[in-house]
C-alpha cells in the first residue's frame, strides 16, 4: 500500500479503517470497552469510524462536521486501567506508520499524545472522578 506523504481525508479515513480492526480485535480488554461501548455490528463500527474520522479531519484539516464532546464521552463510561491509553496510543502509531510516511505519520501521533494525555489528566488526575 501506498503510503500518503500529506495529510488528507482520504488517508484519515484509511486510518480508521486498520486503526479501529486493531481495537475491535484487540485482546488485552481494550477491544471488550470499545465493543461494549460502540456495540459489535458493522454498521456500529462504521458510525463511529465516521464520527472519529471527523474528529480528526477537523484537527489535522479544519474541515469536517464533528459534532460531540470527546472528553465528556470518556469521563462517562465505566473505569478502565490508565494502561489502556498505551495500549491505544501503540495500536494509533502502528496503524498510523501503516498508512501515511513517517514525517505525517510523527505529526498526527504527536496530537494524539496531546490528546490522551489531556484525557489522562481528566480521567486519572483531576479528581474529576473522585
Amino acid at each position: 500500500m501506498q503510503k500518503y506523504g500529506a495529510i488528507c481525508t482520504e488517508g484519515i479515513n484509511k486510518l480508521m479503517d486498520i486503526f479501529y480492526t486493531r481495537i475491535r480485535t484487540d485482546s488485552s480488554g481494550l477491544g471488550d470497552i470499545f465493543n461494549t461501548a460502540i456495540g459489535t455490528s458493522d454498521e456500529q463500527w462504521d458510525a463511529h469510524k465516521k464520527k472519529i474520522g471527523n474528529f480528526w479531519q477537523g484537527m489535522l484539516l479544519g474541515t469536517g462536521d464533528y459534532k460531540g464532546q470527546p472528553m465528556k464521552t470518556h469521563l462517562n463510561l465505566p473505569p478502565f486501567p490508565r494502561e489502556f491509553f498505551a495500549t491505544w496510543l501503540g495500536l494509533f502509531e502502528t496503524s498510523l506508520h501503516q498508512v501515511f510516511t513517517p514525517e505525517i505519520a510523527e505529526q498526527i501521533l504527536q496530537k494524539a499524545q496531546m490528546i490522551a494525555g489531556r484525557f489522562q489528566y481528566m480521567l486519572y488526575e483531576s479528581g474529576h472522578n473522585a
